[in-house]
């Protein structure tokens, strides 16, 4: 008989790697799920691992129908990501992250659901204009990015002017941006922002402070349920480029 090894000589750190590991091996084998981790090499590989250049092409060649394309930004497990699939069916999401452990989780609830209308992509998010073509994209949701609260690294904020340009060069004129926070400082430094390079079209400073909060905003991440148990206040802010 085996011998039975105890609980306190099983290195958690060893299993979660090993998680991890079995992850990514099986992201690789998602149909909706494309990557690049080669920040000097943009090019997306698809579960056939075979290059894949949709540039200009998403709605036509990857979903297969004439819908807008929608992204959502550091989408982390895909639970916005999801939500829009189901709650705008004539809509093509795309959710983005780097952490294919968290992509997995997102990824493979919607091949269980089959949201055919729902995608997602791991790379790093300044590369999106290689992998989006001239006005392709219509909209865009950031739900509850890392603030980066230090001044000297405000250009990595998703709402910098540094990201906005680089949404510019893939975005309809007038594409709308959308974003979740918690962060009070992230959230007006986007309104100033937002106030200088686009036009800001609804600043709601408690998302749940009125009873007649739009269903698209009653969409909860994992993230937004800790804050509203924490007391947090959850914000939201939308502007057009």
């Amino acid at each position: 008989m085996p011998q039975q090894i105890p609980c306190a000589f099983i290195n958690p750190v060893s299993a979660m790697s090993k998680s991890k590991m079995v992850k990514f091996a099986e992201l690789k084998t998602f149909p909706n799920v494309l990557r690049n981790t080669d920040f000097k090499n943009p090019i997306l590989v698809d579960y056939r691992q075979q290059p894949r250049n949709l540039r200009g092409v998403w709605s036509r060649e990857f979903f297969q129908n004439p819908h807008p394309i929608v992204l959502e930004l550091a989408c982390g497990k895909g639970d916005y990501t999801l939500a829009l699939a189901r709650l705008y069916p004539n809509k093509n999401i795309i959710g983005i992250d780097l952490k294919g452990n968290r992509l997995w989780s997102g990824a493979k609830k919607a091949l269980q659901l089959q949201l055919h209308n729902a995608a997602f992509i791991r790379s790093r998010i300044e590369l999106l204009p290689h992998f989006f073509g001239e006005n392709e994209v219509s909209e865009i949701w950031i739900t509850f990015p890392d603030p980066y609260p230090k001044a000297s690294k405000a250009n990595k904020r998703l709402t910098s002017e540094f990201f906005i340009e680089k949404y510019r060069a893939f975005c309809k004129k007038g594409a709308l941006v959308h974003l979740k926070t918690d962060d009070p400082d992230l959230f007006e430094f986007s309104v100033r922002v937002a106030s200088r390079l686009g036009t800001v079209e609804q600043v709601m400073e408690n998302v749940y402070a009125t009873e007649q909060v739009p269903e698209v905003l009653r969409i909860q991440t994992y993230y937004e349920r800790m804050h509203l148990q924490q007391g947090r206040t959850i914000r939201y802010l939308r502007f057009a480029l």
